[in-house]
This record gives structure tokens, sequence and C-alpha cells, in this order.
């Protein structure tokens, strides 16, 4: 599993299918290519000072690394938008959210680009 870094790849994360929760937004996308699964991580400014949002940005990380693999499809990226209520939102449950919005992720029908 890969990360995402460059602007480009987020914002095309951004046109696909979505998934919200109390803690986070699950953006995924559909590549046409063979690579891994990538996924990135991001927190707005909005949501706290530095500190916090680096917090919501480990909690976030130490989720999908403890997700099983299954849950995510090959050839996708993931975008993980935090939200100021995963510094406190238990991590069980939120780990019970993102396997659910990963899931409601694979029944939505997918944006094709013009």
């Amino acid at each position: 599993m890969d990360r995402l870094r460059q602007r480009a790849d987020f914002l095309a994360v951004a046109n696909g299918t979505r998934a919200n929760s109390a803690a986070f937004v699950v953006q995924g996308r559909r590549r046409d290519d063979d690579g891994p699964i990538r996924i990135g991580f991001t927190v707005t400014k909005k949501n706290g000072t530095a500190t916090e949002r680096n917090r919501i940005r480990r909690r976030l990380r130490e989720l999908v690394k403890r997700l099983d693999v299954i849950s995510m499809r090959p050839h996708h990226d993931y975008v993980l938008v935090g939200r100021r209520a995963a510094l406190t939102r238990d991590f069980a449950t939120m780990l019970d959210d993102l396997r659910s919005a990963l899931h409601r992720l694979d029944r939505q029908p997918t944006k094709h680009q013009n």
C-alpha cells in the first residue's frame, strides 16, 4: 500500500465517490493502471491547531494500518479527510466506521470523467 503525496492525485480522488462518517470522510477512485492501493490523509486548518491536526492524521494512519487490506479494492486510490471528532471518538468505533464507509463506497456507482 502506497501513500498519495501529490496534489493532483488528491484532486483526482476528490472527484470520485465519497462516504461520510462522524470522524472522517472517505473518498475513493478507481485507477486504470495495475499499481497498488494508494491512500492519502488530509486534515484542514479548521479542525484545530497543528498539534491537533497531526493527532487526527496519526489516528487515521493507525486506522488504515489495522484495517484488513481485503476491505480496500485493488487499483484504487483512497483519501481520508479527518474531522475534529476524530480526536475524541473511540478508536474501535472509528475502525468500524471505516469498514462501513469502504463498504458503502463499493456499492456506489462510479462517476465517469468527461
